[in-house]
Parts: structure tokens; C-alpha cells; sequence
């Protein structure tokens, strides 16, 4: 099946139409006899990509001391201390521009009462809130985890669309991503793989290409 893959996202990069910037390449994945209604099937997993996004991760430390500093110099995109979630807390517009300009949330255990109390309401619905840390944590090793992690989700809809590299990786590199991709959702579909029914690949501007 990899090598499937592979000659699909070659296929996908050879009809990709040059653009002005670096376009993704993302993976849609529809899935067979999954009730999307039951709780149960609604899945939610964070996939570590062995060849990372191929794209920028954004992502948010809120922390205190040497953890904010140790986060700042590991290259954080912003650091929020306990002041300004009590800022943050007070403006739910400033806050909602919050929750959307970042792709995940870090923060520090202790804080994390007052992150909810403050942030939860505009995090938790985006499925946003932070992965609490020690204040001992090493910030350089959680991003870097962190910009080769992807979400993949099962909402309203028996599918997932993820992205899985960009059009400047090559075609093998993206097809690991794509069986890290396909690995979880073996793991977590009642049926495993069999339960999927087709897999598509586009780039962020293209056409969208069947692989199965």
C-alpha cells in the first residue's frame, strides 16, 4: 500500500500548479459503518508525522518564571503569563483571535485552574486546550514534538482531513506520514483499516486525487 501512496503523491506533486508560496498536501480519509453519532466514534487523536508538517506549527506557551523564559528562548510563538490570561479573561474578542491564530496550547500545571476558568470557554470548543506541563519541563523537546504533530478528527462526518507534508518534501517522506496517519486509525476503527472506504490527496490549491 505505501508504494501506492507514494506514486499517488507523486502524481499529486507532478499536477500541482506552482503558486506563490509553499502549498500543503493534506489526506481525506472516508470511513465505512461509523455512527458518527455515538460519542464513542467521534475520534480525536494526535498523530506524531516520522517526517514532520513540511509547514510552520504555531504554538502557545502559558507559563510563569523559568518556564516562560525557558519557552521564549526555545522559540515559542507567544509565552502568556497568569496577568495576561486575567487580561485575556476580560475580552472574550481578544481572546477568541487568540484561540484561532495558534495551532496548540501549552501550559504550565499549576495554571491550568485559571486557564480554564479564563480560556476554556473560547479553547474547548476548538479542542484547543493546553497539554499540561511540569514546570521542570524541557520546552525545546515539547515543540519540537509539537511542529510534527497533526489532529485528526471524526466529527459530524464518517471522515478525517489531515495534513500530511508539503508540496517541497518528497513523495516517500509524505507517504510515511501517511501510514502514520493510516496506523491510527487501524488502531482505532473497530474493523481497522478495512473499515476505509477511500483516501484522497490534494495539495492546498489543487485538484483532489483518489489513491483507493
Amino acid at each position: 500500500m505505501t508504494q501506492e501512496i507514494e506514486e499517488a503523491v507523486k502524481k499529486v506533486l507532478e499536477e500541482s500548479k506552482p503558486r506563490n508560496f509553499t502549498q500543503s498536501i493534506d489526506v481525506v480519509i472516508t470511513i465505512n459503518d461509523l455512527d458518527v453519532n455515538k460519542p464513542e466514534n467521534r475520534l480525536d487523536e494526535e498523530v506524531l508525522l516520522p517526517n514532520g508538517r513540511g509547514k510552520d506549527v504555531t504554538v502557545a506557551f502559558i507559563a510563569e518564571g523559568e518556564l516562560a523564559y525557558q519557552a521564549e528562548q526555545a522559540g515559542a510563538n507567544i509565552v502568556i503569563n497568569k496577568e495576561r490570561l486575567e487580561e485575556l479573561g476580560k475580552n472574550r474578542a481578544e481572546a477568541k483571535k487568540l484561540a484561532n491564530t495558534y495551532d496548540f496550547f501549552v501550559a504550565q500545571a499549576d495554571l491550568m485552574p485559571t486557564v480554564g476558568r479564563f480560556l476554556g470557554p473560547v479553547l474547548g470548543p476548538r479542542k484547543k486546550m493546553p497539554k499540561p506541563i511540569p514546570a521542570s519541563a524541557n520546552p525545546e523537546v515539547i515543540l519540537g514534538r509539537l511542529k510534527s504533530t497533526v489532529k485528526i478528527r471524526v466529527k459530524d462526518q464518517p471522515l478525517i482531513q489531515s495534513i500530511v507534508g508539503s508540496e517541497d518534501m518528497a513523495a516517500a517522506e509524505i507517504a510515511e506520514n501517511i501510514d502514520a496517519v493510516m496506523d491510527v486509525l487501524d488502531r482505532n476503527l473497530e474493523q481497522g483499516s478495512k473499515q476505509i472506504k477511500a483516501m484522497y490527496l490534494k495539495t492546498t490549491m489543487g485538484p483532489v486525487t483518489k489513491v483507493m
